[in-house]
Protein backbone atom coordinates (compact mmCIF):
# COMPACT_ATOMS: atom_id res chain seq x y z
CA UNK A 1 0.00 0.00 0.00
CA UNK A 2 3.33 2.51 0.75
CA UNK A 3 4.23 1.92 -2.46
CA UNK A 4 1.03 2.51 -4.23
CA UNK A 5 0.83 5.65 -2.08
CA UNK A 6 4.22 7.01 -3.11
CA UNK A 7 3.57 6.07 -7.13
CA UNK A 8 -0.02 8.33 -6.89
CA UNK A 9 1.77 10.71 -5.87
CA UNK A 10 4.74 11.08 -7.70
CA UNK A 11 2.06 10.79 -10.70
CA UNK A 12 0.01 13.47 -9.52
CA UNK A 13 3.31 15.97 -10.00
CA UNK A 14 6.48 16.36 -11.36
CA UNK A 15 10.33 16.23 -9.27
CA UNK A 16 10.08 20.12 -10.02
CA UNK A 17 7.46 20.81 -7.77
CA UNK A 18 10.02 19.75 -5.05
CA UNK A 19 10.56 22.81 -5.41
CA UNK A 20 7.21 24.47 -5.55
CA UNK A 21 6.53 22.96 -2.14
CA UNK A 22 10.00 24.37 -0.59
CA UNK A 23 8.36 28.13 -1.95
CA UNK A 24 5.61 27.20 -0.59
CA UNK A 25 7.13 26.40 2.88
CA UNK A 26 9.08 29.30 3.00
CA UNK A 27 6.04 32.12 1.72
CA UNK A 28 3.82 30.20 4.87
CA UNK A 29 7.28 31.02 7.62
CA UNK A 30 7.44 34.49 6.22
CA UNK A 31 3.33 35.24 6.84
CA UNK A 32 3.69 33.92 10.20
CA UNK A 33 6.56 35.86 11.03
CA UNK A 34 5.05 38.89 9.05
CA UNK A 35 1.64 38.47 11.16
CA UNK A 36 3.04 39.01 14.48
CA UNK A 37 4.74 41.94 13.14
CA UNK A 38 2.41 43.45 10.91
CA UNK A 39 -0.74 41.85 11.71
CA UNK A 40 -3.13 39.14 9.38
CA UNK A 41 -3.89 41.42 6.36
CA UNK A 42 -0.75 43.36 6.26
CA UNK A 43 1.42 39.92 6.12
CA UNK A 44 -0.71 39.01 3.16
CA UNK A 45 -0.34 42.02 1.24
CA UNK A 46 3.52 41.65 2.18
CA UNK A 47 3.24 38.10 0.55
CA UNK A 48 1.51 39.09 -2.78
CA UNK A 49 3.77 42.16 -3.33
CA UNK A 50 6.23 40.75 -5.53
CA UNK A 51 3.57 38.45 -7.26
CA UNK A 52 2.61 35.11 -7.08
CA UNK A 53 3.95 34.23 -3.65
CA UNK A 54 3.32 30.23 -3.87
CA UNK A 55 3.41 29.96 -7.73
CA UNK A 56 -0.02 28.85 -8.25
CA UNK A 57 -0.05 29.92 -11.80
CA UNK A 58 3.31 28.79 -12.93
CA UNK A 59 3.50 26.72 -15.64
CA UNK A 60 6.98 25.49 -14.68
CA UNK A 61 5.31 23.24 -12.01
CA UNK A 62 2.13 21.02 -11.97
CA UNK A 63 1.21 20.14 -9.25
CA UNK A 64 -1.11 23.07 -8.12
CA UNK A 65 -2.73 22.64 -11.39
CA UNK A 66 -3.58 18.95 -11.31
CA UNK A 67 -4.88 19.49 -7.98
CA UNK A 68 -6.94 22.33 -8.79
CA UNK A 69 -8.16 19.86 -12.01
CA UNK A 70 -8.79 17.18 -9.71
CA UNK A 71 -11.19 19.29 -7.32
CA UNK A 72 -13.02 20.63 -9.90
CA UNK A 73 -13.97 17.32 -11.37
CA UNK A 74 -15.55 16.53 -7.92
CA UNK A 75 -18.13 18.64 -8.57
CA UNK A 76 -21.20 17.89 -9.34
CA UNK A 77 -21.98 17.46 -13.51
CA UNK A 78 -24.24 20.51 -13.67
CA UNK A 79 -23.60 24.11 -14.69
CA UNK A 80 -23.45 26.83 -11.67
CA UNK A 81 -24.70 30.43 -12.05
CA UNK A 82 -22.40 31.80 -9.55
CA UNK A 83 -19.60 30.67 -7.98
CA UNK A 84 -17.74 32.71 -5.13
CA UNK A 85 -13.89 31.87 -5.00
CA UNK A 86 -12.80 32.74 -1.38
CA UNK A 87 -9.47 33.60 -0.73
CA UNK A 88 -8.77 33.67 -4.58
CA UNK A 89 -4.97 34.36 -4.33
CA UNK A 90 -4.37 35.83 -7.48
CA UNK A 91 -6.84 34.11 -9.27
CA UNK A 92 -5.55 31.13 -10.75
CA UNK A 93 -8.66 28.47 -9.45
CA UNK A 94 -11.05 32.03 -10.16
CA UNK A 95 -10.10 31.45 -13.42
CA UNK A 96 -10.79 27.51 -14.09
CA UNK A 97 -14.04 28.19 -12.62
CA UNK A 98 -15.26 29.91 -15.09
CA UNK A 99 -16.07 26.66 -17.18
CA UNK A 100 -18.15 25.54 -14.47
CA UNK A 101 -20.34 28.27 -13.94
CA UNK A 102 -21.76 31.81 -15.37
CA UNK A 103 -19.90 34.10 -13.11
CA UNK A 104 -17.09 33.91 -10.55
CA UNK A 105 -16.23 36.48 -8.19
CA UNK A 106 -12.95 35.81 -5.82
CA UNK A 107 -12.12 37.62 -3.02
CA UNK A 108 -9.13 37.64 -1.10
CA UNK A 109 -7.51 39.37 1.78
CA UNK A 110 -4.61 41.25 0.21
CA UNK A 111 -5.72 43.84 -2.09
CA UNK A 112 -1.75 42.88 -3.79
CA UNK A 113 -3.19 39.79 -4.79
CA UNK A 114 -6.41 41.67 -6.25
CA UNK A 115 -4.52 43.93 -8.07
CA UNK A 116 -2.26 40.79 -9.44
CA UNK A 117 -5.20 38.39 -10.39
CA UNK A 118 -7.27 41.36 -12.39
CA UNK A 119 -3.87 42.54 -14.36
CA UNK A 120 -1.82 39.57 -14.85
CA UNK A 121 -4.49 38.30 -17.79
CA UNK A 122 -7.94 40.05 -19.32
CA UNK A 123 -11.25 39.12 -17.61
CA UNK A 124 -13.62 37.54 -19.52
CA UNK A 125 -17.12 38.44 -18.89
CA UNK A 126 -18.98 37.07 -16.00
CA UNK A 127 -15.46 37.25 -13.65
CA UNK A 128 -14.69 39.70 -11.11
CA UNK A 129 -12.19 40.01 -8.19
CA UNK A 130 -12.06 42.13 -4.86
CA UNK A 131 -10.93 42.43 -1.70
CA UNK A 132 -12.67 41.04 1.48
CA UNK A 133 -11.86 39.20 4.98
CA UNK A 134 -13.00 36.09 4.86
CA UNK A 135 -14.46 36.99 8.19
CA UNK A 136 -16.31 39.67 7.66
CA UNK A 137 -18.04 38.99 4.58
CA UNK A 138 -20.39 41.73 3.18
CA UNK A 139 -23.86 40.60 4.20
CA UNK A 140 -25.29 41.09 0.66
CA UNK A 141 -23.30 38.83 -0.64
CA UNK A 142 -25.90 36.17 1.03
CA UNK A 143 -27.62 33.78 -0.87
CA UNK A 144 -26.01 34.57 -4.29
CA UNK A 145 -23.76 31.53 -4.73
CA UNK A 146 -24.97 28.08 -6.00
CA UNK A 147 -20.95 27.44 -5.59
CA UNK A 148 -18.19 28.99 -2.78
CA UNK A 149 -15.04 27.50 -3.01
CA UNK A 150 -12.78 27.49 -0.09
CA UNK A 151 -9.19 25.68 -1.12
CA UNK A 152 -6.56 26.11 1.09
CA UNK A 153 -7.78 29.20 3.07
CA UNK A 154 -9.40 28.43 6.69
CA UNK A 155 -5.84 26.94 7.26
CA UNK A 156 -4.42 30.87 7.49
CA UNK A 157 -7.15 31.88 9.99
CA UNK A 158 -5.85 33.16 13.18
CA UNK A 159 -6.70 32.80 16.34
CA UNK A 160 -7.92 29.10 15.53
CA UNK A 161 -10.22 27.73 17.42
CA UNK A 162 -13.38 25.54 17.04
CA UNK A 163 -15.41 28.04 17.75
CA UNK A 164 -14.02 30.23 14.91
CA UNK A 165 -14.36 27.43 12.36
CA UNK A 166 -18.02 26.67 13.55
CA UNK A 167 -18.94 30.61 13.06
CA UNK A 168 -17.20 30.27 9.48
CA UNK A 169 -19.11 27.38 8.29
CA UNK A 170 -22.30 28.98 9.63
CA UNK A 171 -21.47 32.46 7.41
CA UNK A 172 -20.57 29.98 4.09
CA UNK A 173 -24.28 28.33 4.39
CA UNK A 174 -25.58 31.88 4.51
CA UNK A 175 -23.93 32.82 1.55
CA UNK A 176 -25.20 29.54 -0.30
CA UNK A 177 -28.56 29.43 -2.47
CA UNK A 178 -30.98 26.09 -1.14
CA UNK A 179 -29.00 23.10 -2.47
CA UNK A 180 -25.93 25.18 -2.99
CA UNK A 181 -22.40 23.31 -2.87
CA UNK A 182 -19.54 24.12 -1.00
CA UNK A 183 -16.04 22.63 -1.99
CA UNK A 184 -13.65 22.51 0.57
CA UNK A 185 -10.18 21.87 0.32
CA UNK A 186 -6.57 21.85 2.83
CA UNK A 187 -3.71 20.62 3.28
CA UNK A 188 -3.52 16.81 4.31
CA UNK A 189 -0.47 14.70 4.48
CA UNK A 190 0.58 12.00 7.01
CA UNK A 191 -2.52 12.46 9.21
CA UNK A 192 -0.34 12.68 12.22
CA UNK A 193 1.48 16.00 11.48
CA UNK A 194 0.08 19.58 12.86
CA UNK A 195 -1.20 20.93 9.29
CA UNK A 196 -2.79 17.60 8.56
CA UNK A 197 -4.84 17.78 12.30
CA UNK A 198 -5.76 21.76 12.01
CA UNK A 199 -7.05 20.05 8.25
CA UNK A 200 -9.36 17.91 10.24
CA UNK A 201 -10.68 20.23 12.43
CA UNK A 202 -11.94 22.12 9.61
CA UNK A 203 -13.37 19.54 7.95
CA UNK A 204 -15.51 18.85 10.69
CA UNK A 205 -16.19 21.68 12.10
CA UNK A 206 -17.95 22.27 8.47
CA UNK A 207 -19.74 18.71 9.00
CA UNK A 208 -20.80 19.50 12.43
CA UNK A 209 -22.91 22.76 10.52
CA UNK A 210 -26.47 22.21 11.35
CA UNK A 211 -27.17 24.07 7.63
CA UNK A 212 -24.49 21.63 5.65
CA UNK A 213 -25.05 18.23 4.57
CA UNK A 214 -21.91 16.46 3.61
CA UNK A 215 -21.88 15.03 -0.21
CA UNK A 216 -18.46 13.20 0.07
CA UNK A 217 -14.67 13.66 1.46
CA UNK A 218 -12.06 12.88 -0.91
CA UNK A 219 -7.82 12.39 0.42
CA UNK A 220 -5.67 12.63 -2.35
CA UNK A 221 -2.05 13.47 -2.66
CA UNK A 222 -1.30 16.33 -0.14
CA UNK A 223 -4.78 17.70 0.39
CA UNK A 224 -8.20 16.39 1.65
CA UNK A 225 -11.40 17.53 -0.32
CA UNK A 226 -14.92 17.63 1.01
CA UNK A 227 -18.40 18.32 -0.99
CA UNK A 228 -21.30 19.90 1.11
CA UNK A 229 -24.55 21.12 0.24
CA UNK A 230 -26.53 23.20 1.69
CA UNK A 231 -30.00 22.79 3.18
CA UNK A 232 -32.58 24.22 4.66
CA UNK A 233 -32.68 24.04 8.71
CA UNK A 234 -36.64 23.77 10.05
Amino acid sequence: MALLETIERFRFMSFKDIGLFRRSARTDAAIARDRSALGGRAAFEAAYAGGDPWASADPAYKYQRRKYETLLALLPDRQFDAALDLGCGVGHMSRMLMAHAGSVLGIDVAQSAVDFALHSAPCPPGLAFRQGDVTDLDPALDGRFDLVVLADTLYYLRPMDDALLKRMALRVRRLLTPGGICLLANHFFSGADRDSRLSRRIHRAFAWSPGLDVISEHRRPFYLATLLQGVTVP
